[in-house]
């Protein structure tokens, strides 16, 4: 078994902490962004069908 010591063990921490800040974030933009592109063409579908009615 290998061992890289105390610093390997740390630089392997922040390696992973970026990694799944980074996941995060880009999952918070996406929510952000790509929502309002299926909620406003629903909008439009839903009054088209209000006023068919």
């Amino acid at each position: 078994m290998e061992s890289h010591g105390t610093f390997g063990t740390i630089w392997a921490s922040l390696g992973m902490t970026a990694y799944y800040i980074a996941l995060i974030w880009i999952n918070i933009l996406l929510g952000l962004f790509l929502s309002p592109l299926f909620m406003i063409p629903m909008t439009w579908i839903q009054d088209r069908f209000a006023k068919k009615v």
